[in-house]
This record gives C-alpha cells, structure tokens and sequence, in this order.
C-alpha cells in the first residue's frame, strides 16, 4: 500500500516539473522571438533590452521623463525623479523593495543609453576629423 502512494507522488511530482519546465521553455523561446523581432525592426539600437531587462521606453515611462532625443536627455530631471521615487519607496519607510530596483534600474538604463549615444558621437567626430593621437610631453 506505502509503495502504491510513494509511486503515485512520484509520478505526479515528476508530471508537475514537466509541465513547469516546458512551460519556462516556451516563455524563453517567445522572449528570444520577441527580441530578435526588435533587433530586426530597430537595427540601430542593438541592445534594446539591457542586462536590466528594462526597454528605454520603460524605463522613461516608470521616471516618468521623456526619451533622449539625439542621445541628449535632462540628466538633473532623471535625477530629480529618481532621488524622489527611490527615497519614497524606501522599505525602511514603508516601501517596497521591488519598486525602488525599478527605479534603480530604470535610471541606470537611461544614463546608459545617454552614455552609448555620446560615445557614438565622439567616435563619428574622430573619424570625420581624422585620428589625432594624444601626445603628453614629460616635463
């Protein structure tokens, strides 16, 4: 009778598994589709989808500023929101933990993508200028 119930957990411990692990293959496969589908129709923007997991237009959306536009965004009002909304959502005070790491992330991704469009342009400048080394003189 004991061996009838353990064969019976077993079976359907291991039908629960199969079901989770197929289904988090699944939700890995549309995640891969979804961002291979975004570098298809952005190819410009290679890295939409940063280590955060965050879009810019998330990202904008949860500070609640606008995108950077030509790579150049206010920085003092993304720090201005951020300050705020990470200091209100402070568990110490009551907050919740999961929202300050938005905000977090949300910023990181913003200076982020300022950071790489500035980094594009001074290496535009440096081609159209010719490459010009860097020379110090010892004293």
């Amino acid at each position: 009778m004991a061996h009838r119930i353990i064969t019976q957990v077993v079976l359907v411990g291991s039908r629960v598994l199969g079901r989770a692990f197929a289904e988090a293959y699944k939700q890995a496969s549309a995640s891969q589709k979804y961002a291979r589908q975004a570098v298809k129709d952005n190819p410009n923007a290679a890295n939409t989808v940063a280590s955060s997991g965050l879009t810019l237009d998330e990202a904008c959306k949860i500070l609640n500023v606008k995108p950077p536009q030509g790579g150049k965004a206010n920085l003092e009002d993304v720090m201005e929101r951020f300050k705020r909304l990470f200091d209100v959502n402070d568990p110490q005070k009551g907050g919740s933990f999961y929202l300050q790491s938005k905000v977090l992330r949300a910023r990181e991704r913003i200076e982020m993508e300022v950071r790489n469009a500035a980094e594009a342009a001074e290496m535009e400048a440096e081609l159209r200028e010719g490459w010009k080394p860097k020379i110090f003189k010892d004293r």
